[in-house]
C-alpha cells in the first residue's frame, strides 16, 4: 500500500509600510495592502479549495485526508478580514479528517538566532491551534522546512512526536523519501520527508505546457503513486496551499485535478490518504537520516541562501535579534508584537539578490521594487523599534 500524505502550508506575512528615517509613526504594517492580498488569495485559493476539500472528505466518507499548518499571521488576517474562511478551516477540523500541525507562530527563522524565542513562538502557536481547532499538535514543521539534526533534537525536547523535512537528494543519497525515518541522537522523534519530485509536479510544473508530462491528469499521477508500492509506504506531497488557484490558476485545470485525484487513488483498494500523524503511526521507522547542515524546501539549492545569502540579510537578522533582550524586557505588548511580526521570514526573502527559478512564485506578493529597497525600509523600521525601546526604558 502507498499512502498519499498531503500537507499544505498556509501563510501570509504582515507586509510593511514605507518608512523613512524621518517617519515618526509606529504603525509599520500596511493594512490596506495586507487586506487586499489576503482577500485576493482567499478568493483565488483558500475559499474554493477549502470548499472542494470538504466536499471530497464527505464524498469519500472520510477516506480523503489532509494536513495543514496555518501560521499565526495568516490566522490573524483571516479572523480580521475573512472570518468566513477561517470558519471553513474550523469546519474542516470538525470532520476529523484534517490535521493541523505546529510551527513558529510568526513563520520566523528564530531557531537560527534565539532558541528561547523559537521555543516561545512554538508554544504560542501550539496554544493557538489547540484553542481554535480543539487538538494540540504533535507534529512540527519549521519555517520553510528549515531543518538539521539540532532542530530535531530541540523539537523532540519540546514534546513533538514527528517533524517534516525536505527529501533533498544530497541528504537522502540512495535512499527514498517514501519511508519513515528518524534523526540521529533522538529517542522517538520520527521524520517525514517531502517527495519533492511529485510535490513539485503539482506545485510548479502542473500548468507548464512545455513540460514533457503536460497535461498532468489524475490518472497519470495516480499511476506514479502506485509505482511506490514495493519501494516505499508513503507519498509525501508537501506544498504551499496557494498552489491551488494562485500559483496554478484555475484555468490550468488544477481544481479539476484535485477533485478527480481521490477517486483514482482509492479505486484499486491498494492506496489511500493519511494525515501526517496517521502516516507516522502506521508505518515503521526504517533507518536514520543524518542532516548536519541546514536544509530547506526553497529553490533549487534546498538551503538557507534565500534568507541569509547576502550581507543585507545577515545584517538585518543580526540587528533584529540583537534587540531581543531590550524588547522583551520592556514589557510593552505592542512593541513585542511588532518586533515579532518583523521576524517573519518573508521580510528577508524580499532582500534576496540571487536568481532562483522555482522561487519565482513568491514574487507575486513582493511589495518592493528591489532587494535594496526592502533592506532600507526594513532597517528604518528597526531603527524606530530601537528608539521606542529606548524611550520605554528611560521612562521606567
Amino acid at each position: 500500500m502507498a499512502s498519499v500524505v498531503f500537507y499544505f502550508q498556509v501563510h501570509q506575512p504582515f507586509r510593511l509600510r514605507r518608512h523613512t528615517i524621518f517617519s515618526s509613526e509606529s504603525d509599520y504594517f500596511d493594512d490596506v495592502q495586507n487586506e487586499q492580498i489576503c482577500r485576493k488569495v482567499v478568493d483565488k485559493c483558500y475559499r474554493p479549495t477549502n470548499s472542494l476539500i470538504l466536499d471530497l472528505i464527505k464524498r469519500y466518507d472520510g477516506r480523503f485526508r489532509v494536513s495543514y499548518s496555518l501560521t499565526g499571521t495568516i490566522i490573524e488576517q483571516l479572523q480580521r478580514w475573512c472570518p468566513d474562511v477561517f470558519e471553513s478551516f474550523q469546519e474542516l477540523a470538525e470532520t476529523g479528517c484534517v490535521e493541523f500541525i505546529a510551527e513558529t507562530y510568526y513563520h520566523s527563522l528564530s531557531f537560527l538566532y534565539s532558541r528561547d524565542e523559537f521555543a516561545r513562538q512554538t508554544q504560542m502557536h501550539c496554544d493557538l491551534i489547540e484553542q481554535l481547532f480543539g487538538r494540540r499538535p504533535k507534529v512540527f514543521r519549521n519555517t520553510e522546512l528549515t531543518y538539521n539534526n539540532d532542530v530535531a533534537a530541540v523539537v523532540e525536547d519540546l514534546g513533538f512526536q514527528a517533524i517534516l523535512a525536505e527529501g533533498a537528494d544530497h541528504v537522502l543519497g540512495y535512499r527514498s523519501p517514501n519511508f519513515v525515518y528518524k534523526p540521529p541522537n533522538c529517542e522517538s522523534l520520527r521524520m517525514l520527508l517531502k517527495n519533492y519530485r511529485l510535490s513539485d509536479d503539482i506545485a510548479f510544473r502542473f500548468g507548464n505546457r512545455s513540460w514533457k508530462e503536460w497535461p498532468m491528469t489524475a490518472e497519470k499521477f495516480a499511476g506514479w503513486v502506485d509505482h511506490i508500492n514495493g519501494n516505499g509506504y508513503i507519498c509525501n506531497l508537501f506544498m504551499d496551499y496557494e498552489t491551488f488557484g494562485e500559483h496554478q490558476w484555475a484555468d490550468t485545470g488544477i481544481f479539476d485535478f484535485l477533485a478527480s485525484l481521490p477517486e483514482v487513488i482509492l479505486a484499486t483498494g491498494k492506496n489511500d490518504f493519511l494525515t501526517v500523524s496517521e502516516a507516522m503511526d502506521r508505518y515503521p521507522v526504517v533507518g536514520e537520516i543524518d542532516v548536519p547542515h541546514m536544509i530547506s524546501w526553497a529553490d533549487t539549492e534546498r538551503d538557507l541562501s534565500a534568507w541569509v545569502g547576502n550581507s543585507m540579510q545577515a545584517n538585518a537578522l543580526h540587528d533584529l535579534y540583537a534587540l531581543a533582550d531590550g524588547v522583551l524586557g520592556s514589557g510593552d505588548d505592542e512593541l513585542i508584537a511588532d518586533w515579532r511580526r518583523l521576524q517573519t521570514s518573508d521580510h528577508f526573502y524580499y532582500m534576496c539578490t540571487k536568481w532562483f527559478a522555482d522561487g519565482d512564485v513568491h514574487k507575486y506578493f513582493n511589495p518592493y521594487e528591489s532587494p535594496y529597497d526592502a533592506y532600507i525600509n526594513y532597517m528604518n523600521i528597526l531603527d524606530s523599534i530601537r528608539g521606542r525601546m529606548g524611550s520605554l526604558h528611560l521612562a521606567r
